[in-house]
């Protein structure tokens, strides 16, 4: 037997009597001041001196952890890797997009993100599942590895996946976009997502097709409404109802004024849930930018509540009401509002069912208006009243400098008005170029004056 079980079976053999004298005996004492932990690591640098290593140590980094997690590396990157010329600054993509990254591969990606940083990581339809999805995100955060994150199509991520998410959303101090397009936006992620953004830095956020109708809407709006890093949101394709979603986007509409475009292209607002989000346009003053109404079941009735909205709204410069079944009247409710409202530079109609009557009505605010800069009106029946209209009005207006039309002529009971629409279009194609020339020369006077 050897010494140490001696001493073992000793212990187990010791009377009570000699066990409470060694408890009697106990004594707290530390350890010398130079051996106490009295600090933490730093994190360590994670760009690294870029200037003592080279792509083949890159590469050989990458390989080695391949081998590691027992996976092949990745052709598609190692491609990539190849045509990398700067290691001084962040590359500008990793692309992996449609490449199969199971847990191993994630594993795999850190000897390349330790030592590489991205502007863009573009991760969409990676089949990512639970455990790698927590992985990579980790690792994403740790080493601040991209500026712009798309984790799109990829719907197995879990709750593990989410939750990594929102912690890198929340501790980056670099992400400023995330696209997370076509995955399923349920009660967790909804929450997940809510605590991130929170306290996020990200400014832009891509959100189409992701489910969020109903309460998950409600959870992230909840947390938007305190926001004011986000500047971007696009929630197209989402099936959002003229009901409570539309409450709630009025809401945030109402309390968040940071938000500087908001894209609703697609979904079920239509003239009820319009009537909630011009309550809430109506209160921003220095805030919302671009709105995008974009297929959502508008008609002219709808229009009536933009009409109130705008003549108070100091900030919509962009308004796109295309594909909407506005036709001449929305455009004659709409005209009066736009005439008096002095913020809006472009305006979105095409394929809205307006014919030349409606041209006319928008020839009147082109006129009065000195800021409206684009104008949208394909795939609308506009023959040749509505462009010389268009026409005359251009005469007048000196900031319109583009008018999208269609390129091919509608066709004219008489040949002499299909001559007239070819006309007229290079008449309004050389007043648009006029008023370009002119407004570029101010821009360029006002720049020497600057200097000056």
């Amino acid at each position: 037997m050897t010494g140490s079980e001696e001493d073992h079976n000793a212990e187990l053999t010791a009377s009570p009597q000699s066990e409470k004298k060694c408890r009697g005996e106990k004594r707290v004492s530390f350890p010398p001041d130079e051996e106490i932990v009295s600090g933490f690591a730093e994190r360590k640098d994670l760009l690294r001196n870029v200037d003592s290593i080279t792509l083949k140590e890159i590469i050989a980094s990458y390989k080695q952890s391949c081998e590691k997690h027992q996976v092949e590396p990745k052709p598609k990157l190692l491609e990539q890797l190849q045509t990398i010329t700067d290691l001084h600054s962040r590359v500008r993509c990793l692309d992996l997009k449609g490449e199969r990254l199971d847990y191993q591969a994630c594993e795999s990606l850190e000897g390349l993100l330790k030592l590489l940083q991205y502007e863009f990581l573009n991760l969409q339809e990676a089949e990512l599942d639970e455990n790698g999805a927590s992985a990579l995100f980790d690792m994403i955060s740790y080493y601040e590895s991209a500026t712009h994150l798309n984790i799109s199509c990829n719907k197995r991520i879990g709750s593990l996946g989410w939750r990594s998410l929102s912690c890198l959303i929340q501790q980056s101090s670099c992400l400023w976009r995330l696209d997370a397009c076509n995955i399923p936006v349920l009660e967790y992620p909804a929450q997940a997502m809510s605590r991130a953004l929170q306290s996020s830095r990200l400014a832009v956020l891509h959100f189409e097709k992701t489910c969020v109708s109903g309460r998950p809407l409600f959870t992230l709006v909840s947390a938007l409404k305190l926001n004011t890093a986000l500047q971007e949101l696009y929630l197209a394709d989402n099936d959002l109802n003229s009901f409570q979603d539309s409450m709630q986007l009025g809401d945030l509409l109402k309390y968040n004024h940071t938000l500087r475009v908001l894209d609703l292209s697609n979904n079920l607002i239509s003239d009820t849930g319009l009537e909630d989000i011009c309550e809430g346009l109506k209160v921003q003053k220095t805030g919302l930018r671009k709105l995008v109404l974009w297929n959502n079941l508008l008609t002219f009735k709808g229009m009536t509540h933009l009409a109130r909205a705008l003549p108070s709204v100091a900030s919509l410069e962009t308004l796109n009401l295309g594909q909407n079944i506005l036709q001449n009247k929305g455009i004659q409710r709409l005209k009066d509002a736009l005439i008096v409202n002095r913020s809006l530079l472009q305006l979105g109609l095409a394929s809205t069912k307006i014919t030349c009557e409606g041209a006319v009505a928008l020839a009147e605010f082109i006129a009065e208006s000195p800021r409206i800069q684009r104008l949208d009106v394909r795939k609308n029946l506009i023959r040749a009243g509505g462009l010389m209209a268009l026409s005359l009005a251009l005469q007048i207006n000196r900031s319109l400098i583009r008018v999208d039309l269609d390129k091919t002529v509608k066709k004219e009971k008489e040949e002499f008005l299909v001559e007239t629409q070819k006309t007229v279009l290079q008449e309004i194609w050389k007043n648009c170029m006029r008023n370009a020339a002119a407004a570029k020369h101010r821009m360029t006077s006002s720049a020497h004056s600057d200097q000056g």
